[in-house]
């Protein structure tokens, strides 16, 4: 198994305290995993195996636990009286009421309970009202690329390890598909159709009981195509229909809201740095993975800017932030990352070795007046540069800091 320090630092930090720790994010991410390599560290550091339960709720073998009080009764039979209690409960929106069992769990002095969810729905929802103050996310995503390199023993040719970060997927079951530096394709493009099959067909056509496959398959695709577009629902709609797909705006509309609830896709809004206000039409959106692009569209390279910083918005996310995109006047910033370390400002570009280039990427950062740092991320390998307190840095290395 594949360490994954980051996630497991999180859950340590929780453990024992009297929260529910919801692990949430797209299927295939490694949420299982992640239970699995903290249960592993429960029994060496003194628990003992029967103080662990652990439930794959897509597991035919609990097939008669699909119900909030059977699930409840099984696991409350199973609980040691004198013993911390360590409760796993995986693809826990599969039990409809579940927050029923999950309050009744938690109300025990004695259990200490971890679900994990493929859905969105599971932090905004009625049942989260109901455990309000009484839980916390740990929001779970693909491997990021230094995950990705750390399963590497050679660590060199960093160039050619994130070209093939970007095309064969950062899912991590996706590493099972190489020798050495050698890949097998076709396995590859397999696992992609089966991921993508599995989320839009299982947690997006099936959830939101959606009947026109088709229509769908092509608003995911027109996005893959268009990440990191200011988007607006009319204008697809007007593209797909003109493009002799017809679709209303309201379809489209739910059919985005539908993948973002799966994580499929993530939404960035955007902020007005001068009027200090989040704006409510054009937001931008991203993929959880950029494989599953080159799969849906095939090896188009010629936006590999695009790819570039839908890689940076999934690992701001990673490191804490809350990310919009920056609107100053008329020019925007990439990304403004609200987190632990204040307000940074992030510019991101392949290369800007062209000066008329690099003027272009550092005029929306020199507008802003204020002192939050400034970064400019691109693929240059050059020594660092500040550009009037505007640092630029090479990507692959940024990705690569803690």
């Amino acid at each position: 198994m594949l360490n994954r320090p980051l996630y497991l630092e999180q859950l340590l930090k929780f453990k024992d305290k009297q929260l529910i720790k919801i692990v949430s994010g797209v299927r295939r991410c490694g949420k299982s995993t992640l239970f699995l390599l903290y249960q592993e560290h429960l029994l060496k550091n003194g628990v003992r195996p029967e103080q662990i339960q652990s439930i794959d709720l897509e597991d035919p073998a609990y097939r008669e636990l699909l119900n909030w009080e059977k699930l409840y009764d099984y696991i409350n039979a199973r609980l040691l009286t004198n013993k911390k209690n360590y409760i796993f409960l995986d693809e826990i929106q599969n039990i409809p009421d579940f927050q029923r069992a999950a309050d009744g769990l938690f109300i025990k002095k004695n259990v200490d309970l971890y679900l994990t969810g493929s859905n969105s729905r599971l932090q905004s929802g009625q049942w989260a009202t109901m455990l309000s103050g009484r839980y916390v996310v740990i929001q779970m995503f693909p491997l990021s690329f230094k995950e990705y390199v750390s399963a590497f023993a050679d660590k060199s040719n960093l160039e050619l390890k994130f070209q093939q970060y970007l095309e064969n997927s950062s899912f991590p079951q996706i590493l099972e598909f190489r020798r050495s530096e050698v890949w097998d394709k076709n396995g590859v493009r397999s696992y992609l159709q089966g991921i993508y099959n599995t989320i839009v067909l299982k947690d997006v056509v099936e959830n939101k009981k959606i009947k026109n496959i088709g229509q769908l398959e092509s608003v995911i695709k027109f996005l893959a195509d268009n990440i990191g577009a200011v988007t607006s629902m009319h204008n697809i709609a007007k593209t797909l229909t003109a493009d002799g797909r017809a679709i209303s705006t309201h379809t489209v509309e739910n059919y985005i809201n539908a993948l973002c609830d799966s994580y499929v896709l993530y939404r960035a809004a955007r902020y007005d740095v001068k009027g200090k206000k989040l704006l409510q039409t054009l937001d931008k959106y991203y993929l959880v993975d950029i494989g599953l692009r080159y799969f849906l569209l095939g090896d188009q390279k010629t936006d590999s800017g695009r790819a570039l910083e839908n890689v940076v918005y999934l690992e701001l996310l990673r490191r804490g932030s809350k990310v919009s995109i920056g609107k100053v006047g008329d020019k925007e910033v990439d990304f403004i990352a609200e987190g632990w370390r204040g307000t940074e400002y992030y510019q991101v570009a392949e290369t800007v070795r062209a000066e008329a280039t690099l003027r272009r990427e550092l005029s929306p950062l020199n507008v802003i007046r204020n002192h939050n740092p400034k970064f400019l991320l691109t693929r240059d390998f050059e020594p660092r540069v500040s550009h009037n307190g505007i640092q630029q840095l090479n990507v692959l290395n940024w990705l690569l800091q803690d």
